[in-house]
């Protein structure tokens, strides 16, 4: 890693280590988008159900609604990472985002900020799925536990 820094820092300055960084930080919206359509879907499921909106969901549901969250924060943030990529790649010469925005949109338009999402999706989703049911079947005994 060291050297990795080193010749980055000699070939391309300060500015090579930061390289991606701007599209990175729409990254961190990933998570909160997320967390805010699973919490909306568990939400209007139970009121379609004309359930309290926090009942408890059985485990099938929970992993629907952690799957319909994860696939939707992926659309809506997918871009960001074709772009930083594209920042990263050594192989091609590009003076910032906006010319890597433009150069994709003119070259390959939509699509190709939408380049190796499917791959992606199937990749994530499973541990996903997996992650919001322990975090519900946890939160449930440990709020089980607080109330006695």
């Amino acid at each position: 890693m060291l050297d990795a820094l080193i010749k980055i820092y000699k070939y391309e300055g300060i500015r090579g280590l930061y390289k991606g960084f701007v599209p990175g930080l729409f990254g961190t919206s990933h998570g909160a988008l997320q967390f805010m359509a699973y919490e909306d879907l568990k939400s209007r499921y139970n009121k379609y159900k004309n359930r309290p909106s926090h009942m408890k969901l059985n485990t099938l549901e929970y992993i629907t609604m952690a799957a319909l969250s994860k696939i939707f924060a992926v659309t809506a943030t997918y871009p960001y990472q074709v772009v930083r990529a594209r920042l990263q790649d050594q192989h091609n010469r590009y003076s910032g985002v906006l010319d890597v925005i433009r150069r994709t949109w003119r070259k390959e338009g939509v699509h190709g900020f939408y380049k190796g999402i499917m791959p992606n999706v199937i990749r994530v989703t499973p541990a996903c799925c997996i992650t919001f049911v322990v975090y519900e079947k946890v939160s449930h005994v440990l709020l089980g536990l607080n109330n006695k």
